[in-house]
């Protein structure tokens, strides 16, 4: 009797995980704010970034991947839920609290069986709920010495952030039942404000003569909100804080950055930074030479910033090689939205313009994705959900808005989305004005409200960089009626009430 009542605990044991084994493990590897223009596999003309490349030429690149709300926080919710910011509660990182009690794409995983974890930044709260187990960044976490918050409590790590992450990562993995499939996201810091690389990339890109971006002394003529913001590079980019040039060293080392560092952190930035600002201050440069002079430090902090976390995800993928899992591994790379680099002469994201509307994405998944592919197909990031339910044989919950693109994944030549909506909240930093819009393959409309109340529309066929208002040109007449019967039937869609209201309110005077 014994006996066969082992035997009937083993079988519904094996039973139980049988179709568990077969389903595909799930690494997400999100950054923070990584403009595509950055990355060698969109065409960077400067970025190296050969990790990332690894997965573009293994898998698929997505080249019209973009995001719902441009914004740290409200992009991760999503993620993470599979729906917009309006319905999953966190649509910005000023006034929003995230509710992990509502449903989420890794309780469902859970139910199946998978072992779920997060690392890193996440910038979601630390009150996590469908993993099993998480090591987080306290808010948007440091650069050096982080503090990470787990089940044990509140932890300090000494080292880079970058680095700490993927060793964090990797411990976690190396602690998972081989019977059992994981999810595994991994939030990097990188390549976030301020900018501040691991010591060892310092001179990567110093000799590079960095062009300017065409619109980098855009005017904003014909679009009021463009005007008002406070992201340019020339006017808004703080030498001490953003760059590191501080009228003294004790200056330098009063920065909460630095603050943290510990004596050899703290001689490797002042050996490299201080030459730079000394033959910064004999040179006295003003207007148009200092704004350049800034755009270019920008630019080399932030891809010697990007060089230390692509490092970082080279490490996760021989990982993957060396135990044998990456045949069974979908793996996707994204940003958490784009990033401004010089366009318009800014940095930082949130508009709905391209630069920050779209995202880099790429994916490797051999059982399914051939190497070398290339998608076209317009995908939003709360498609990412419902995507990896199907891939896991797992039903798509009733409430989530994404749409799954695996019919994509198995032919890249297919559509996705004809049309895609856009809303982003946030009335504070910056001061970028609140706006909503939506946007098909050659035009963009877009309302703005609070700070600004006012229309833009672009035809990006022939205005690819956004420079010109056509809302009012009697040439677009048909064209804005169009977009604007597109933009409610997207509201409907996404269930936008406060958006409807907003466009009901005529300020055509």
């Amino acid at each position: 009797m014994l006996k066969k009542l082992l035997f009937t605990l083993l079988t519904l044991s094996l039973y139980k995980y049988a179709p568990a084994q077969k389903r595909p493990n799930i690494l997400i590897i999100i950054s923070d704010d990584h403009a595509y223009q950055a990355i060698g596999a969109y065409g960077s003309e400067y970025g190296k970034t050969p990790q990332i490349d690894r997965i573009a030429d293994q898998g698929a690149i997505f080249k019209n991947a973009f995001v719902n709300n441009s914004i740290c926080g409200p992009s991760r919710a999503t993620l993470l839920t599979g729906k917009y910011s309006h319905k999953n509660g966190f649509k910005d990182n000023e006034t929003s609290e995230f509710d992990f009690s509502q449903d989420l794409f890794v309780k469902q995983l859970q139910n199946v069986g998978y072992n779920t974890a997060w690392v890193g930044k996440i910038h979601l709260g630390d009150k996590l709920q469908g993993f099993n187990y998480y090591d987080i960044l306290v808010g948007q976490g440091t650069y050096f010495n982080p503090d990470f918050i787990s089940k044990q409590g509140r932890n300090r790590t000494e080292g880079y952030v970058s680095d700490i992450v993927t060793e964090k990562a990797i411990n976690w993995l190396d602690t998972v039942d081989s019977n059992r499939p994981f999810c595994l996201v991994i939030g990097h810091k990188a390549t976030h404000r301020t900018w501040m690389p691991d010591p060892k990339d310092f001179g990567t890109y110093d000799s590079i003569s960095f062009d300017l971006p065409s619109t980098f002394y855009d005017n904003y003529d014909t679009r009021d909100a463009a005007k008002q913001q406070e992201m340019s590079i020339d006017k808004d980019m703080k030498m001490g804080y953003d760059l590191k040039m501080f009228n003294s060293l004790e200056d330098m080392m009063t920065d909460d950055n630095f603050k943290r560092m510990d004596q050899a952190q703290k001689d490797s930035y002042t050996i490299y930074y201080r030459p730079i600002y000394e033959q910064l201050k004999q040179r006295h440069l003003t207007g148009k030479q200092l704004a350049e002079w800034k755009f270019k430090r920008y630019m080399i902090d932030y891809l010697n910033t990007a060089q230390s976390m692509d490092r970082n995800i080279g490490k996760v993928l021989d990982y993957l090689d060396q135990k044998s899992l990456s045949e069974n591994t979908i793996v996707i790379y994204l940003s958490d939205q784009g990033f401004y680099m010089g366009e318009h002469g800014w940095f930082d994201k949130r508009w709905m313009y391209e630069e920050s509307f779209r995202t880099p994405m790429v994916m490797r998944y051999p059982t399914l994705l051939r190497a070398h592919s290339t998608i076209d197909a317009k995908v939003v990031n709360a498609d990412i959900a419902p995507t990896l339910l199907e891939l896991a044989s797992v039903k798509k919950p009733k409430d989530m808005q994404g749409e799954s693109f695996v019919h994509v994944l198995k032919n890249t030549k297919e559509e996705h989305r004809k049309d895609l909506f856009y809303h982003y909240f946030e009335n504070g930093e910056h001061a970028v004005s609140p706006h909503f819009g939506v946007r098909d393959d050659r035009y963009k409309l877009i309302r703005y409200y609070k700070r600004v109340e006012n229309w833009e529309l672009f035809d990006l066929e022939k205005d690819p960089h956004e420079l010109h208002n056509v809302y009012r040109d009697p040439a677009y007449k048909s064209v804005l009626k169009m977009m604007k019967k597109k933009l409610v039937t997207q509201m409907r869609k996404f269930d936008d009430k406060e958006a409807e209201a907003i466009y009901k309110v005529n300020i055509d005077h």
